[in-house]
């Protein structure tokens, strides 16, 4: 099936599976190239290097990633630890198909640049704590409907903790091959989450 957008976008698509099938090490501009069904010639006119291609796939992810969680359901709830709540049941439910088909882009770029290019890094970066931020407002307001002032952990560090478990959840799906042990940490995180707030444990996951 032909690849729709800009030589640009059709790259950027192209390193979203690619680097989640083969890793940005093992992927080269000339298999870029052909999955985007461009030029080398095309690839240089807008990246630099790979380097600057991988720093703007994290962007676009991120582009791309936050259009899919604004339109997902949890925001319909009115109470907003139930939106916090349904956030994580979001993450459980796309955890099918193939690997590369449900981890996480800049997890898989931020694990192999960290030491090799911190541009790359950086931007990944950017792309989970600005994700994580958007989780802050609601940990904040179930807090406050709560009159919870915990001194040891606060919004931020909980939106940064659910990313933590998501991303330690993806590494457990690539290292046995698929999403089940994945599935059964995000699951732990609901029930954390349950626990911080004083709610019930749910006797089963839906």
């Amino acid at each position: 099936m032909a690849r729709t957008g800009t030589a640009r976008e059709k790259i950027l698509d192209a390193a979203f599976a690619l680097v989640r099938t083969k890793g940005f090490a093992a992927t080269t501009v000339d298999e870029l190239c052909a999955a985007a069904g461009v030029t080398k010639g095309a690839f240089f006119h807008h990246f630099d290097s790979k380097e600057a291609m991988g720093v703007a796939a994290a962007e676009h992810w991120s582009k791309v990633t936050s259009a899919l969680f604004a339109e997902a359901p949890y925001h319909r709830h009115a109470d907003p630890l139930e939106r916090v709540l349904g956030y994580v049941q979001f993450r459980r439910n796309i955890l099918r198909g193939a690997l590369p088909e449900f981890t996480c882009l800049v997890g898989t770029l931020a694990q192999e640049t960290h030491q090799t290019s911190r541009l790359i890094a950086d931007a990944c970066d950017a792309s989970m704590s600005g994700h994580a931020a958007t989780l802050e407002p609601d940990i904040a307001a179930a807090m406050a409907a709560r009159g919870m002032t915990p001194a040891d952990w606060s919004a931020a560090s909980l939106a940064l903790h659910t990313q933590c478990v998501l991303q330690g959840a993806f590494i457990l799906a690539k290292a046995k091959g698929g999403p089940d042990a994945a599935i059964a940490s995000v699951d732990h995180l609901s029930r954390y989450v349950r626990l911080l707030f004083n709610l019930p444990a749910q006797t089963k996951e839906t």
